[in-house]
């Protein structure tokens, strides 16, 4: 895997929630860094769950907030994208799961990175190549393994 320091990330990170206990940019910084194979420049907007539904119904066609969408714009050989990141679905998700929120926003953090890159999860070959991936950052990061139950 790369070292945090070999790749050049511009993030922009849009506060567009109300939620308690929202990662600071640096945290959202140093986890997206470490997933990143190559430069990127990237927009991350943390949201409520209206605007989360609205932009799910929108671009998948799906009437649900979701924890995380990905857009990918790689244009001319520079990699940007825009991330969103519904924090009421990410926290009602860590309590249900028993994680740290902290943790799960990481684990999001990377799972977005890693889309960005081109992973996808569509089939089982792809989602196992992509969740070892997301568990090895997430261990280097000295968080648990986020597919591992009742750790």
């Amino acid at each position: 895997m790369n070292n945090k320091n070999t790749t050049k990330l511009s993030l922009a990170v849009q506060y567009a929630s109300a939620a308690d206990s929202l990662p600071t940019r640096a945290q959202f910084r140093r986890w997206f860094q470490r997933a990143l194979q190559r430069d990127a420049s990237v927009t991350l907007r943390i949201v409520d769950e209206g605007e989360g539904r609205e932009l799910n119904k929108a671009y998948r066609g799906k009437d649900y907030a979701t924890n995380v969408l990905t857009f990918v714009y790689d244009e001319d050989g520079s990699l940007s994208g825009d991330v969103v990141i519904c924090a009421a679905v990410v926290s009602r998700e860590a309590a249900e799961q028993s994680k740290l929120l902290a943790a799960h926003y990481a684990h999001l953090a990377i799972h977005a990175a890693l889309h960005l890159q081109g992973y996808d999860h569509e089939n089982e070959i792809d989602a196992e190549a992509m969740e070892a991936l997301e568990s090895a950052l997430m261990l280097k990061l000295r968080y648990p393994d986020p597919y591992r139950i009742n750790q």
